[in-house]
Protein backbone atom coordinates (compact mmCIF):
# COMPACT_ATOMS: atom_id res chain seq x y z
CA UNK A 1 0.00 0.00 0.00
CA UNK A 2 1.35 3.35 -1.02
CA UNK A 3 1.68 6.60 1.57
CA UNK A 4 -1.44 8.39 -1.19
CA UNK A 5 -3.41 5.48 -0.39
CA UNK A 6 -3.08 5.27 3.14
CA UNK A 7 -3.59 9.44 3.55
CA UNK A 8 -6.35 8.94 1.62
CA UNK A 9 -7.80 5.84 3.58
CA UNK A 10 -6.97 7.93 6.93
CA UNK A 11 -8.88 11.02 5.51
CA UNK A 12 -12.09 9.21 4.05
CA UNK A 13 -12.36 7.43 7.38
CA UNK A 14 -11.90 10.59 9.71
CA UNK A 15 -14.71 12.19 7.69
CA UNK A 16 -17.05 9.24 8.20
CA UNK A 17 -16.43 9.18 11.96
CA UNK A 18 -16.81 12.78 11.87
CA UNK A 19 -20.33 12.51 9.98
CA UNK A 20 -20.83 9.50 12.92
CA UNK A 21 -19.93 11.94 15.55
CA UNK A 22 -21.83 14.55 13.90
CA UNK A 23 -25.18 12.75 14.11
CA UNK A 24 -24.91 11.66 17.41
CA UNK A 25 -24.41 14.95 18.67
CA UNK A 26 -27.43 16.22 16.43
CA UNK A 27 -29.95 13.86 17.75
CA UNK A 28 -28.34 14.09 21.33
CA UNK A 29 -29.26 18.39 21.06
CA UNK A 30 -32.46 18.12 19.38
CA UNK A 31 -33.67 15.86 22.40
CA UNK A 32 -32.26 18.51 24.29
CA UNK A 33 -34.98 21.10 22.63
CA UNK A 34 -32.11 22.52 20.14
CA UNK A 35 -33.17 23.33 16.03
CA UNK A 36 -31.22 23.06 12.79
CA UNK A 37 -30.71 26.69 11.00
CA UNK A 38 -30.02 26.82 7.40
CA UNK A 39 -30.19 23.39 6.37
CA UNK A 40 -31.05 24.18 3.19
CA UNK A 41 -27.12 24.94 2.16
CA UNK A 42 -26.14 21.37 4.02
CA UNK A 43 -26.37 19.61 0.31
CA UNK A 44 -24.14 21.98 -1.12
CA UNK A 45 -21.51 21.47 1.74
CA UNK A 46 -21.98 17.55 1.56
CA UNK A 47 -21.38 17.82 -2.03
CA UNK A 48 -18.65 19.89 -2.16
CA UNK A 49 -16.78 17.95 0.66
CA UNK A 50 -17.66 14.32 -1.01
CA UNK A 51 -16.65 15.89 -4.52
CA UNK A 52 -13.36 16.96 -3.18
CA UNK A 53 -12.61 13.40 -1.04
CA UNK A 54 -13.57 11.63 -4.62
CA UNK A 55 -11.43 14.23 -6.90
CA UNK A 56 -8.41 13.23 -4.73
CA UNK A 57 -8.98 9.51 -4.73
CA UNK A 58 -8.99 9.72 -8.30
CA UNK A 59 -5.83 12.08 -9.63
CA UNK A 60 -3.94 11.89 -6.29
CA UNK A 61 -2.78 8.08 -6.40
CA UNK A 62 -0.13 7.77 -8.67
CA UNK A 63 1.53 11.04 -7.59
CA UNK A 64 4.54 11.48 -5.83
CA UNK A 65 3.93 12.87 -1.88
CA UNK A 66 5.22 16.06 -0.59
CA UNK A 67 6.61 15.60 2.56
CA UNK A 68 5.95 19.61 3.50
CA UNK A 69 2.65 19.67 3.05
CA UNK A 70 1.91 16.56 4.14
CA UNK A 71 3.47 17.95 7.25
CA UNK A 72 1.56 20.93 6.81
CA UNK A 73 -1.72 18.65 6.95
CA UNK A 74 -1.11 16.55 10.02
CA UNK A 75 -0.98 19.80 11.29
CA UNK A 76 -3.92 21.11 10.54
CA UNK A 77 -5.71 17.89 11.42
CA UNK A 78 -4.30 18.79 15.15
CA UNK A 79 -5.82 22.16 14.76
CA UNK A 80 -8.95 20.36 13.81
CA UNK A 81 -9.23 17.75 17.06
CA UNK A 82 -8.61 21.08 19.08
CA UNK A 83 -11.89 22.46 17.68
CA UNK A 84 -13.62 19.15 18.09
CA UNK A 85 -12.31 18.99 21.55
CA UNK A 86 -13.52 22.37 22.61
CA UNK A 87 -17.01 22.04 21.06
CA UNK A 88 -16.99 19.05 22.45
CA UNK A 89 -20.94 17.09 22.85
CA UNK A 90 -21.89 20.58 20.69
CA UNK A 91 -20.17 20.24 17.02
CA UNK A 92 -21.65 18.90 14.41
CA UNK A 93 -21.58 19.86 10.57
CA UNK A 94 -24.90 21.03 10.83
CA UNK A 95 -25.49 24.53 12.43
CA UNK A 96 -28.00 23.41 15.32
CA UNK A 97 -29.15 26.07 17.85
CA UNK A 98 -29.42 24.86 21.71
CA UNK A 99 -31.49 27.87 23.19
CA UNK A 100 -29.93 29.26 26.26
CA UNK A 101 -26.72 27.89 25.55
CA UNK A 102 -23.70 30.09 25.75
CA UNK A 103 -21.49 30.09 23.17
CA UNK A 104 -18.47 27.83 23.74
CA UNK A 105 -15.50 30.09 24.64
CA UNK A 106 -12.79 27.71 25.38
CA UNK A 107 -10.02 26.61 22.99
CA UNK A 108 -9.21 28.32 19.74
CA UNK A 109 -12.75 29.81 20.13
CA UNK A 110 -11.11 31.94 22.46
CA UNK A 111 -9.72 34.13 19.92
CA UNK A 112 -11.63 33.07 16.71
CA UNK A 113 -15.31 32.94 15.68
CA UNK A 114 -15.38 30.66 13.44
CA UNK A 115 -12.41 28.39 13.81
CA UNK A 116 -13.97 24.94 12.33
CA UNK A 117 -13.94 26.97 9.52
CA UNK A 118 -10.63 28.40 9.00
CA UNK A 119 -9.18 24.26 9.32
CA UNK A 120 -11.46 23.40 6.93
CA UNK A 121 -10.36 26.19 4.31
CA UNK A 122 -6.69 24.82 5.36
CA UNK A 123 -7.61 21.15 4.54
CA UNK A 124 -9.12 21.97 1.40
CA UNK A 125 -6.63 23.87 -0.18
CA UNK A 126 -3.05 21.47 1.55
CA UNK A 127 -4.11 18.30 1.61
CA UNK A 128 -4.36 18.46 -2.61
CA UNK A 129 -1.05 19.92 -2.16
CA UNK A 130 0.76 17.19 -0.51
CA UNK A 131 0.19 15.45 -4.30
CA UNK A 132 0.93 18.07 -6.19
CA UNK A 133 -2.61 18.98 -7.07
CA UNK A 134 -2.79 22.69 -7.34
CA UNK A 135 -5.34 22.48 -9.61
CA UNK A 136 -7.77 20.71 -7.55
CA UNK A 137 -6.80 22.90 -4.45
CA UNK A 138 -7.86 25.92 -6.13
CA UNK A 139 -11.32 24.90 -7.91
CA UNK A 140 -12.26 23.71 -4.33
CA UNK A 141 -10.73 25.99 -2.32
CA UNK A 142 -13.42 28.42 -4.54
CA UNK A 143 -16.33 26.21 -4.38
CA UNK A 144 -15.85 26.00 -0.79
CA UNK A 145 -15.29 30.00 -0.11
CA UNK A 146 -18.55 30.52 -1.99
CA UNK A 147 -20.52 27.66 0.24
CA UNK A 148 -18.64 29.00 3.53
CA UNK A 149 -19.92 32.73 2.54
CA UNK A 150 -23.73 31.33 2.66
CA UNK A 151 -22.72 28.83 5.74
CA UNK A 152 -21.41 31.71 7.88
CA UNK A 153 -23.89 34.15 7.39
CA UNK A 154 -26.55 31.99 8.52
CA UNK A 155 -24.48 30.89 11.68
CA UNK A 156 -24.23 34.03 12.41
CA UNK A 157 -27.58 35.20 11.92
CA UNK A 158 -28.51 31.97 14.08
CA UNK A 159 -25.90 33.12 16.64
CA UNK A 160 -27.31 36.41 17.18
CA UNK A 161 -31.00 35.28 17.48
Amino acid sequence: MTLNVVVLVLVTLQRLGELWLSKRNTRRLVAQGAREVGASHYPLIVAVHALWLAGLWWFALTRAVDGFWLAMFVLIELARIWVLASLGRRWTTRIIVLPRAPLVRRGPYRWVNHPNYLVVIAEIAVLPLVFGLWQVALIFSLLNAAVLTIRVREENRALRG
